[in-house]
């Protein structure tokens, strides 16, 4: 009995807060009691995995590698940066929200979509209101309309060059995997600095990117007018690339 309850309380991923089945008994299995009573391997390896996922969840200098493509390294938050590349795919997660990749110079705020790490339910961080059906954009929200309706034109415009740059990006990233490709076929001459060119094409447009998302929402228009000029300054370098 013990051994079906067990095993279906880790299938379930219930198992790290489970109790005795006796009702009025509060007792928790211990570790050394589950691995004494359930025998399958591929059972205990699910349960380690669920102890993993809790002890992870519980550190607040640890998080899952974010690399939508699944990655399950474990990142450890060193010094005050906001954002960790992953030691396994290089990919560059946030520490500090639920965004799934590292978002400077825009800050954690201006991400308004946030998804729960746990149960994966996406909500708007400004309104709190789930994020599907109604937020079809980073910011559509009922609680920014009447203070963001004068603002719509601008917000179109930058939102137009933020979407150009992210697909931009994904065309550099599909163009560097095709060179890849290219490069293991024989009587082919080293392609390496294309590669390079390319990896710099990708961090480019994500820097102007989420440069745009920074532009929208700064109001310091002293400061706003040197960034607008250095944005533009790489725009133009990166085109040309």
């Amino acid at each position: 009995c013990w051994s079906e309850y067990l095993t279906t309380r880790i299938e379930q991923n219930m198992v790290v807060n489970c109790t005795c089945p006796i009702s009025e008994c509060c007792a928790q299995p211990t570790t050394a009691f589950i691995y004494s009573i359930v025998s399958s391997e591929e059972i205990i390896a699910k349960y380690e995995k669920a102890l993993l996922r809790r002890y992870v969840e519980c550190c607040s200098n640890l998080t899952w590698c974010t690399n939508p493509q699944g990655c399950d390294q474990i990142l450890l938050k060193d010094g005050l940066g906001y954002g960790a590349a992953c030691s396994k795919c290089s990919w560059i997660s946030c520490f500090n929200c639920s965004f799934p990749e590292a978002h400077y110079p825009a800050s954690c705020s201006h991400m308004s979509h946030m998804t729960c790490a746990k149960c994966s339910h996406g909500f708007c961080w400004r309104c709190l209101k789930p994020w599907r059906p109604n937020h079809k954009d980073y910011y559509n929200c009922s609680a920014m309309v009447s203070k963001a309706a004068w603002q719509e034109k601008r917000f179109q415009d930058y939102n137009e060059r933020c979407t150009f740059h992210h697909h931009a990006r994904e065309f550099a990233t599909s163009l560097r995997n095709s060179i890849s490709s290219i490069r293991e076929m024989p009587k082919i001459r080293n392609l390496t600095f294309v590669l390079d060119a390319c990896k710099v094409l990708e961090q480019a447009r994500k820097v102007l990117a989420y440069s745009c998302v920074y532009s929208y929402y700064n109001q310091d228009t002293e400061n706003m007018d040197i960034v607008e000029q250095q944005a533009e300054s790489l725009e133009l370098l990166t085109n040309a690339l």
